[in-house]
């Protein structure tokens, strides 16, 4: 399972970091960023959570 952010669509509101700090961050441009590698078996729960809870839908979640 992987984590992409449409950085085109991310308002940098921070809540994808807040929810999974494992699998997302805030850039230096202010909008978020997701690990470059699989989402920890641990963390997909919140990682789901925070793509569900975008408010602009800007994080996808793919399955392998």
């Amino acid at each position: 399972m992987r984590a992409f952010v449409d950085k085109d669509t991310c308002i940098g509101c921070g809540l994808c970091a807040d929810l999974c700090p494992e699998v997302f961050s805030m850039d230096d441009d202010g909008t978020a960023s997701a690990i470059d590698t699989e989402i920890p078996e641990d963390a997909e729960d919140a990682a789901k959570e925070a793509a569900d809870q975008c408010p602009v839908q800007a994080i996808t979640i793919e399955e392998d």
